[in-house]
């Protein structure tokens, strides 16, 4: 097994930390690096606020739900949809863009951002630096929006932090539902997504068991916990928000 593959089948999200910095030439290798991370049509509709201040980090936090992991961190990346940079390079040659004004323009700039995120991740863990993805900054999406100055057409997807690991105390990494329920074979397969879901729900019990975290919910628990009102102030939030920021594809033509 060579070292890539070694090192994407171990990753863990790390949410405890030393305390010691990311070194300033390791980050920009990092984001230099995740900048080279594929986009769609190359409109590079993708940006990141790289924050170290940690009064800026600790509001963060806050504002992500009280997060410790985040507080914690040396260094949080805040990862956005970017459609003001297209904006604009439309606009310098006299004419103007639509696809922030439709469905295709928000889910593609929420896969770019999820590329780029996981790009990020990738590089810091090759120099030995632990993140965690942070979707929690959208539980406050406007007033993200005002501590940054985001301008219309861009919106805050997720972010991550960065930081250099303290022990880890988990004995494997958090398992995953079966290959076979997630690897279908040439069509979508309920019976086997079911299976895998029985019996990852037991597996996924007895993890946290093996770990000394028997207060942890089941798989199913915590996708009622998250999931169960999909119209709940969170998410309307979230779709008022990005409204705001110039992504209204209800009214577009």
């Amino acid at each position: 097994m060579n070292e890539v593959i070694k090192q994407l089948q171990n990753r863990r999200s790390v949410r405890e930390f030393t305390g010691e910095k990311v070194k300033d030439d390791d980050l920009k290798l990092i984001l230099e690096t995740a900048q080279r991370c594929p986009n769609s049509v190359h409109g590079q509709q993708t940006s990141l606020i790289v924050v170290k201040d940690k009064d800026k980090i600790k509001k963060i936090a806050e504002l992500s739900g009280g997060q410790k992991q985040v507080e914690n961190a040396d260094v949080f990346v805040l990862v956005l949809a970017d459609y003001y940079r297209p904006y604009y390079a439309a606009k310098s040659i006299g004419t103007e863009i639509g696809i922030q004004k439709s469905l295709e323009g928000v889910i593609t700039g929420a896969v770019d951002a999820g590329i780029m995120v996981e790009a990020i991740q990738t590089a810091a863990e090759s120099l030995g630096y632990g993140t965690t993805v942070i979707g929690g900054i959208r539980l406050n999406p406007e007033a993200i929006c005002e501590m940054f100055n985001l301008p219309e057409y861009v919106f805050p997807v997720l972010g991550t932090t960065i930081g250099v690991p303290a022990e880890n105390k988990l004995k494997t990494p958090k398992p995953r539902v079966s290959y076979e329920s997630f690897a279908l074979d040439e069509v979508y397969d309920k019976a086997k997504v079911e299976k895998g879901v029985e019996d990852f729900d037991a597996d996924y019990r007895k993890w946290w068991d093996e770990n000394g975290l028997s207060q942890m919910p089941s798989y199913k628990e915590s996708i009622k916990n998250y999931y169960e009102n999909a119209a709940n102030e969170r998410y309307k939030r979230v779709s008022d928000i990005v409204k705001k920021q110039g992504f209204d594809f209800d009214k577009s033509e």
